[in-house]
């Protein structure tokens, strides 16, 4: 079963584009937040995670701060 996901990515970001490319080749529906177009989404960031770091990624009720280090646990949860 796949979960939907939120992430809150910045353009410029490598790891923000390498976590979309993943999602959509795995065919796992997603949110994009992007944090540069709107002040709340970084407010969000800071509220999940008590920092400002991109990608942060929502799945149910789990929050990962960035996207390769935390690849498997993902996987594993969207696959």
């Amino acid at each position: 079963m796949k979960a939907g996901v939120k992430i809150y990515t910045i353009p410029t970001c490598s790891d923000c584009n390498y976590a979309k490319r993943f999602f959509k080749e795995h065919d796992v529906p997603y949110t994009e937040y992007n944090c540069e177009e709107d002040a709340k989404y970084p407010e969000e960031v800071w509220k999940l995670t008590g920092k400002q770091i991109v990608p942060t990624i929502v799945i149910g009720e789990m929050v990962f701060v960035g996207f390769a280090e935390n690849l498997a646990e993902i996987s594993g949860l969207v696959g």
